[in-house]
């Protein structure tokens, strides 16, 4: 099944040619590479654009292990736009799979090159508008402009809206709301057909996807199950008040586990890095200021949320207002 994401094409034309790179990030599986490279292709071929003038790399594919490497990454894209006087697109995904090396060509074992400094060099060229993805594991929302030195847009790409669903759903209308607030809006899940498929799917992607980004980054050895247990309880509470000391004292009183509220802060700021949950902050009308403490955490995907709790505690409510707030 195909959608038109049609929001976040008309955030990347906005973006078009204005000179900084265009970084593409969320939540795993969302669709970030489906929209890079089939829909916004199509849009420049519509648009009088060749295939000649777009470089398309999916560093991902075993083929292309070779650009891996930022020095025969920047040769290979400079080859590629050898023309001056035509206007070129480069389109990578998964650029974080660039690997970090030592400078060659300076006597000096703490300069490196990374991918950062291909795509540097390559925005100053006139004639070339970049675009990328990157993985969650390495390329979180709070890095990218500092990696960019400020000189990227980035553009958060988040699973269907209800409305890019009910656009395109096959069922019985009536049945809609029923499928998007018990699987969420993760793309392939609406190629599956049965229950089983579809839970098995969303179960696996936490597991193998979304907990392995976060324990490989900050190189998490020994709480990993404190990790799950903390993504449980948020999504059991969906909607309610809480905080960092409030999660502490669930941990000691439910799992007889004893961890601070520092760590559990800490931890929650990597799900959120991760565009797994959304923290939602509390507004002080009068005193227009934000409220630090207590507030609210939101799956970024219901379907993921609701997979963790094996579909249990499907409350319409709290679905509903974590579907709005996500919205």
């Amino acid at each position: 099944m195909e959608f038109a994401r049609a929001e976040y094409i008309e955030k990347l034309v906005a973006k078009k040619h204005n000179g900084r790179i265009k970084v593409i990030t969320g939540i795993r599986r969302c669709g970030k590479s489906y929209l890079l490279f089939k829909l916004f292709v199509n849009y420049l071929h519509q648009n009088n654009v060749h295939d000649n003038q777009i470089v398309q790399l999916a560093l991902d594919e075993i083929g292309n292990a070779k650009y891996r490497n930022p020095i025969e990454l920047d040769a290979y894209l400079r080859l590629q736009i050898e023309r001056t006087s035509t206007q070129y697109y480069i389109l990578i995904d998964e650029i974080q799979f660039v690997a970090e090396i030592k400078n060659p060509y300076v006597n000096d074992n703490t300069a490196k090159l990374t991918f950062i400094d291909v795509l540097l060099g390559l925005m100053k060229l006139p004639n070339v508008d970049i675009y990328v993805t990157g993985s969650n594991s390495k390329m979180l929302s709070s890095d990218i402009l500092t990696q960019f030195r400020d000189r990227a847009d980035e553009i958060q790409v988040y699973p269907l809206s209800f409305a890019e669903m009910y656009e395109k759903y096959e069922g019985p209308e009536r049945n809609a709301w029923l499928d998007y607030y018990t699987y969420g809006g993760m793309p392939v899940v609406f190629s599956l057909q049965t229950h089983e498929e579809k839970s098995k799917y969303l179960s696996d992607l936490f597991l193998r996807t979304y907990l392995k980004d976060v324990v490989e980054r900050y190189q998490i050895q020994n709480d990993t199950s404190i990790l799950e247990d903390l993504l449980n309880i948020i999504a059991s509470s969906i909607g309610s008040l809480t905080n960092p000391t409030k999660l502490a004292n669930t941990f000691l009183s439910k799992k007889q586990v004893k961890i601070n509220s520092t760590t559990i802060s800490r931890y929650l700021s990597y799900f959120v890095d991760a565009f797994l949950i959304k923290q939602a902050n509390r507004y002080d009308v009068k005193g227009k200021k934000y409220i630090k403490t207590p507030l609210k955490y939101y799956y970024t995907d219901v379907g993921i949320r609701n997979a963790r709790l094996s579909f249990r505690q499907q409350e319409e409510n709290h679905i509903m207002e974590n579907v709005l707030y996500g919205s």
